[in-house]
């Protein structure tokens, strides 16, 4: 036992010795482009804190009229507070958004359409990861609630924004994970079998596959769409499992800031060119691969149908 100790005592010292040079490995991809967007309306969901905060800061500072679009609305209000001192731009606004919640989704959506003419850039950034299983207001499963379904329903509603804004650009955040994932048509809201972890994995698996049919549907709008692996990232997303909570504190050296891990959201929003990759997977703010599931195309074509009816809309 001593021996194991000892050997894993001797392995972190290694780790935190030589944190700065994994650091910088790990960092990833950094967003490039000059792009300066006054005159644009951004909406961001869950920008209250993490990876959507630092997202909406660098949108903000580029001159864009920034909606921070959160369920914890004095929460968003702290965060837009923040973030119009920080940049001195004072078109940083919240609105309440309950992604689990169709009513106030909708509601969401019909409040910025009668506020605002025009959306020039979407990010679908909100997620929830690890719940114990549980059902919404709507009874959806939570993973599929809110990181697929009310997104999916949000884009619905403000596509003809984003059209009439075109070119405009819809960014969803997905994960790395979506390898593990895997559509279970028969037990979607995984009332026969359910593991959190892969209620999770199949929900990011869910993204990049509404990313890919979304792609194929915008073509000739001037919308294009992107799917965004952002990395593995210090923030509050792990806050249901201990575990991974003591994990993330123990290899914190190791993981991306939050800023690090908006870089590929901003690239996807901002550089130029990408619009020959619209439905395209990235990570590290380049194109990268994604797994075989994720590729494929009645899929997504199902996935697109099955949503379209639990939703009870109807998307030309």
């Amino acid at each position: 036992m001593l021996v194991v100790l000892g050997l894993l005592t001797s392995f972190l010292s290694f780790l935190y010795v030589t944190a700065p040079s994994i650091r910088k490995f790990f960092a990833g991809g950094v967003c490039r482009t000059n792009v300066q967007l006054s005159g644009k309306v951004v909406v961001i969901t869950g920008a209250n804190t993490g990876i959507g905060k630092e997202t909406a800061r660098e949108l903000a500072r580029r001159g864009a009229r920034v909606y921070i679009a959160c369920r914890d609305v004095l929460k968003g209000e702290s965060a837009a507070s923040e973030i119009r001192a920080d940049t001195k731009n004072s078109q940083v606004l919240v609105r309440k958004l309950d992604l689990s919640d169709t009513k106030s989704i909708r509601a969401f959506a019909e409040g910025f359409l009668a506020e605002e003419k025009q959306l020039h850039i979407l990010i679908n950034n909100a997620g929830v990861m690890l719940c114990p299983y549980s059902k919404t207001a709507d009874g959806f499963e939570t993973h599929l609630a809110v990181n697929h379904l009310g997104h999916f329903l949000l884009t619905h509603l403000l596509l003809g924004q984003l059209k009439d804004s075109a070119p405009a650009r819809v960014v969803n955040l997905s994960s790395v994970a979506h390898h593990a994932g895997k559509i279970r048509f028969h037990d979607l809201q995984g009332e026969n079998y359910y593991n959190r972890g892969f209620a999770y994995c199949h929900s990011k698996l869910a993204n990049v596959l509404f990313t890919r049919e979304l792609a194929k549907r915008l073509k000739g709008t001037g919308v294009t769409t992107y799917a965004v692996h952002p990395g593995i990232v210090r923030s509050e997303l792990v806050r249901h499992s201990f575990l991974l909570c003591l994990l993330w504190r123990l290899f914190s050296p190791f993981l991306k800031t939050t800023w690090e891990g908006a870089q590929t959201s901003l690239h996807c929003a901002l550089a130029e060119g990408l619009e020959p990759l619209s439905g395209k997977y990235f990570s590290d703010c380049k194109k990268t691969w994604v797994s075989p599931r994720a590729r494929n195309n009645k899929t997504a074509e199902r996935l697109w149908n099955v949503s379209c009816e639990l939703l009870g809309i109807r998307w030309e």
